[in-house]
């Protein structure tokens, strides 16, 4: 698994971040959050507002990836600032998923708990799994790129 939530990178300009906005509530990076005024909130449905991609914290921890303090795994703590990133198609993350099994280039969508899920008949798509076929646990960080959003047929 990769070590941070953006994988775009490199010769691809990295995804805009908003950083100035505190989380409604206890959130782990990879969640999808919709953009307020002041706060960052829990995303559970494509509609609603603008959607990003909670970020992590590269400098959380001096343990770095897969220490007791991982980063990704990590949640931020209700009332903390956090950094999101904004989604535009093409861009790649790691996104918390809703249990299941995916295959690749599967349509996904913005469900429960801000978790990304199979996307259903005239759901939004906003990713693509990005991984070969795979059975996830709720809340297990996946590949995805991002999509140019579109209703499913």
């Amino acid at each position: 698994m990769a070590n941070r939530i953006s994988r775009t990178g490199g010769v691809v300009p990295r995804p805009r971040t908003i950083t100035d906005k505190t989380l409604a509530a206890a959130l782990l990076p990879g969640t999808f959050v919709l953009v307020g005024a002041t706060q960052l909130t829990q995303a559970t449905a494509v509609g609603g507002g603008r959607l990003a991609v909670l970020g992590d914290r590269d400098f959380y921890s001096s343990l770095g990836i897969g220490g007791a303090t991982d980063p990704l795994m990590t949640p931020y703590k209700a009332g903390e600032t956090g950094v999101a990133y904004l989604p535009k198609p093409d861009d790649e993350f790691l996104c918390a998923m809703a249990a299941g099994t995916y295959t690749y280039g599967q349509e996904l969508t913005v469900g429960a708990a801000g978790r990304l899920t199979a996307a259903v008949a005239t759901g939004v798509v906003v990713a693509h799994f990005d991984q070969p076929g795979k059975t996830v646990a709720a809340g297990e960080l996946a590949d995805v790129v991002i999509a140019n959003s579109y209703t499913k047929p």
